[in-house]
């Protein structure tokens, strides 16, 4: 007999990160702005709220490829063209490096926590998302073209786009290989 899920744990174990296959249809700055003063009510250590977002809009898209593919050698541009113009928008999330290490932990979980709601939350609207931590968000070029400050650090470029067919579930371990009891 199958399990019965919770409305929360039907839609954590539906969400698929989209990586391809996104319509035409534009992501809208009310539409993410609507998502994220949801996904901000993450658990945060001491509200500190670690996060900044910068929105790269459907219709601002091209500009930001054409400045982007300059971020890379002459003999990738081309490739990190067609990368960059499979999402129909980018969210770009920013974090406070707080120097000491516990906050700095706690600050990167929160984060997590947040895109983690993000993705949940823009999934309920047919809103495809992946979370992308590739070499340009360490890149100084990147950094600098996008205004992220010393001591800050690019946790996610989050493309998205709408979908109409989402990818077949990939199994996951079984709890049992991952979980032991103290003695």
């Amino acid at each position: 007999m199958e399990k019965l899920l919770s409305p929360i744990a039907k839609a954590i174990r539906e969400r698929r990160s989209i990586k391809t296959g996104y319509t035409d249809k534009p992501v809208t700055e009310e539409v993410v702005k609507e998502i994220l003063s949801d996904a901000v009510w993450a658990p945060n250590h001491g509200l500190r709220e670690p996060w900044r977002f910068l929105f790269v809009p459907t219709e601002r898209k091209e500009d930001f490829i054409e400045e982007a593919v300059q971020w890379f050698p002459a003999g990738m541009q081309e490739n990190r063209r067609n990368y960059f113009s499979q999402p129909s928008a980018f969210l770009i999330v920013v974090m406070k490096e707080d120097p000491r290490q516990k906050q700095w932990d706690e600050d990167y979980g929160a984060v997590s926590c947040m895109i983690q709601n993000f993705q949940l939350l823009a999934w309920e609207q047919k809103l495809g998302v992946v979370w992308k931590t590739n070499p340009h968000n360490y890149d100084p070029k990147a950094r600098e073209a996008l205004g992220v400050q010393p001591g800050e650090k690019i946790v996610a470029f989050l493309h998205m786009g709408y979908f109409e067919e989402a990818p077949a579930p990939r199994p996951r371990t079984p709890i049992e290989e991952k979980f032991s009891v103290y003695e």
